[in-house]
């Protein structure tokens, strides 16, 4: 079990410094949010939402599908917590700021995804 989260944390953490690198130095502009923290955010998100579901396979195997989904919902919910001044705020973000605020959330929910699932079928 712990090899797999820390594997999944190598895999999250190498995608996170390849693409926030590669994100940033293709931007041409400043943003109104933290690149940074939205890349580090949906990260650690995705090692924690990882890890819940690892604890939830092992104890109750056929609920971990379902705390998935649960986990998801809550790191949505978060994430509009932490960064509300960026999404609802007076800011007017245009498509570009737009699709640096999800590009992050997409990649690592992909991640998290074939993740879960390449667990959930093991189990």
């Amino acid at each position: 079990m712990i090899k797999r989260v820390l594997f999944y944390t190598l895999i999250v953490v190498a995608s996170f410094v390849a693409s926030y690198f590669l994100h940033d130095a293709l931007l041409s502009k400043s943003l109104p949010f933290s690149l940074f923290n939205n890349y580090l955010f949906h990260a650690i998100a995705a090692v924690v939402v990882y890890a819940i579901i690892e604890l939830m396979a092992d104890k109750l195997p056929s609920q971990a599908g379902y705390a998935y989904l649960a986990a998801i919902f809550i790191k949505m919910g978060v994430f509009m917590l932490f960064f509300q001044e960026s999404i609802f705020g007076n800011v007017n973000l245009v498509k570009s700021d737009k699709l640096s605020l999800i590009i992050p959330l997409f990649l690592f929910l992909i991640i998290e995804a074939i993740g879960v699932s390449k667990l959930l079928n093991s189990k």
